[in-house]
């Protein structure tokens, strides 16, 4: 920046890069070493000896007001978001050079450089008539609590013509494989709907980037058709909705996007079909007592069985459409979508509606049947009535996040590494759940239908919420996990700036305590 005058896009990503990793530093750096002081109307923060300051709102959501700003030699002056990767450079590093992330600040400019690039897309394009697909592509900026929310592996040319948040849509590539080295469980009958192979092959659709990066060597097993039907890409990327098949399908894509590389490995591949089949009388029961709960079941994949690398880069899932779920006059809507734009005349009947619908499904789950669903928000769909726009249902989604918890379900006869990859302990489970519900999913809800009224309105809200959640604890029991809860234990926070720093696994995040707003 320094006195350069940005374009539209440009000034954007720099406002929305600095804000995510201004809220990291709160959350994970300068909070735990007790350097964040309220200093009403500002936030106050120190980050590698620098005294930081912003306005904010929305509670642990963490919104701000205006500029962030750094206090130097007695003025306060504008922060940007390349001064404060390095101060926390400086601070997770302690100063001492091998332990510094080389990668990080490379990281930060690419996530920051990806959003400009977005920006600059979507205003020469058009969105979804799909009100659910238009959702999936809102989603610009990213996690907000994430240091490189649009970070992801390729170059501009290779990802954009795929993103979601570009208003993407393209043909999927069309392959046949051979029946005799056809890879499938379940019912991916669905996957036929959407081009004819030849005799003696199966159809088998490809995401063209991943084709691109597999590059496989086709020949009698594995034959190229060309191009299919077109699809459009969700919002995790790699899942697109196929119109012509009336259903979602779960690529491989072996690209970084985020934390992770995107890949159905094979074990995930067979989970989901084993979960689909465990979860069906399970969801029943639920919706039974929970009307307004729904699931997008994942019947059935196929892949090629040509070695391993080629059976999870090939590898795609089936998914229930959420059209199918819902029921007629609901409109389904990706609850990240709403964290951006929930309005309400009456902010109190939406959110008490809103917390019935999505929190009590996944608290029943857990504490009844020992299944640990992962409703962070991009992972849940929200029913909305066409007529008067209030949440009527939830639709919880990819199995992938879904665990079982240990001991409580009989897993004999399913091979071992895929019986590990569907179980947590009951700790690990109810921390997961705890931190995608509350800290990742209501707290960005309530945040944004607060906004227009102020931090009353919020803790308006939050007694609301507690009041639902304490009612649905009495008919469980008062398990101890959820009594203490509502009593005010620290929410667990996912910490995305130390993975990153470390250059771990997402499966190796931690957790930082934040102040309980049920408290």
């Amino acid at each position: 920046m320094h006195g350069l005058v940005l374009d539209a896009p440009a000034t954007l990503a720099e406002e929305a890069t600095l804000a995510a990793l201004l809220r990291c530093c709160v959350r994970e750096v300068a909070g735990p070493r007790g350097l964040v002081w309220p200093a009403p109307p500002y936030l106050l923060l120190r980050v590698a000896e620098r005294l930081l300051r912003v306005r904010t709102h929305g509670g642990a959501a963490l919104r701000f007001d205006g500029p962030a700003e750094r206090l130097d030699n007695g003025a306060w002056r504008p922060l940007t978001s390349d001064e404060l990767v390095r101060l926390a450079e400086a601070e997770l590093s302690g100063g001492v050079p091998a332990a510094r992330n080389g990668e990080f600040a490379r990281q930060v400019a690419a996530s920051r450089a990806a959003v400009a690039a977005i920006l600059a897309a979507r205003a020469g394009a058009e969105p979804p008539a799909d009100p659910w697909l238009e959702s999936e592509q809102a989603l610009v900026y990213g996690h907000p609590f994430h240091p490189t929310p649009k970070a992801r592996g390729g170059d501009e040319h290779d990802w954009l013509r795929y993103a979601p948040e570009a208003h993407a849509e393209f043909p999927v590539r069309l392959l046949g494989v051979r029946e005799d080295v056809l890879a499938q469980e379940g019912d991916p009958s669905a996957l036929d709907a959407l081009g004819e192979a030849p005799s003696g092959y199966r159809l088998l659709p490809a995401h063209p980037w991943q084709l691109d990066l597999l590059r496989p060597a086709l020949g009698a097993e594995l034959v190229d058709l060309g191009p299919g039907p077109d699809v459009v890409p969700t919002s995790s990327v790699r899942t697109v909705y196929a119109a012509r098949a009336e259903a979602c399908l779960k690529f491989s894509l072996d690209v970084r996007i985020t934390n992770c590389v995107r890949k159905n490995a094979w074990y995930e591949l067979a989970g989901a079909v084993e979960l689909t089949s465990r979860l069906g009388p399970v969801f029943d029961e639920v919706s039974a007592r929970l009307p307004g709960t729904r699931w997008l079941p994942e019947p059935g994949y196929r892949s090629a069985a040509l070695g391993t690398r080629l059976l999870e880069g090939l590898g795609v899932i089936v998914r229930a459409s959420p059209w199918s779920v819902c029921s007629a006059g609901v409109v389904p809507v990706v609850a990240a979508a709403l964290a951006l734009r929930a309005s309400a005349r009456d902010p109190l009947a939406w959110w008490t509606a809103y917390v019935s619908v999505v929190a009590l499904p996944v608290l029943e789950l857990y504490f009844a049947h020992g299944v640990i669903l992962e409703p962070h928000l991009q992972n849940v769909l929200v029913g909305l009535d066409d007529g008067t726009g209030l949440p009527v249902e939830a639709v919880f989604r990819d199995l992938e996040g879904t665990k079982l918890v240990s001991g409580h379900h009989d897993l004999g006869g399913v091979p071992s590494r895929v019986a590990q990859a569907l179980t947590y302990d009951a700790e690990r489970g109810w921390d997961r759940v705890v931190y995608c519900l509350l800290v990742n999913h209501l707290t960005e809800i309530a945040a944004t239908l607060a906004a227009p009224h102020g931090d009353e309105m919020l803790r308006e809200l939050w007694r609301a919420a507690r009041e639902i959640l304490a009612r649905h604890a009495a008919d469980l029991g008062w398990p101890l996990p959820l009594s203490n809860l509502l009593a005010g234990d620290p929410l667990p926070a996912k910490a995305n700036l130390s993975v990153r720093w470390a250059r771990a696994a997402d499966r190796s995040a931690g957790y930082v305590p934040i102040a309980n707003p049920l408290a």
